[in-house]
């Protein structure tokens, strides 16, 4: 296994996680007094793997008729066009 990569993803999916809707729903049924704290974090890690796996399984489908450059492209575009939506919102 390539470190490299590994520490890339992880990174990558860590810091988009952090302040994301699903951490924080996690965040509001952890101090949830009647929750069970370790079986919240199971589940919301067994969510988060399995999100991934069919994020992992649906990329390397699309792969075989979409070049990465263009993906990448398509992901730039996806990702800029949530920020200017998210300000505009933002202003509103």
């Amino acid at each position: 296994m390539n470190f490299k990569v590994l520490l890339a993803v992880f990174s990558t999916v860590f810091i988009a996680e952090l302040g994301d809707k699903t951490q924080l729903a996690t965040l509001l049924l952890a101090a949830d007094k009647q929750m069970n704290r370790v079986a919240v974090f199971v589940a919301a890690s067994c969510a988060l793997v399995f999100a991934c796996l069919l994020a992992v399984l649906i990329g390397a489908q699309i792969s075989r008729w979409v070049s990465p450059r263009t993906l990448k492209i398509i992901a730039g575009i996806g990702f800029l066009g949530l920020g200017i939506w998210m300000l505009l919102s933002a202003r509103a």
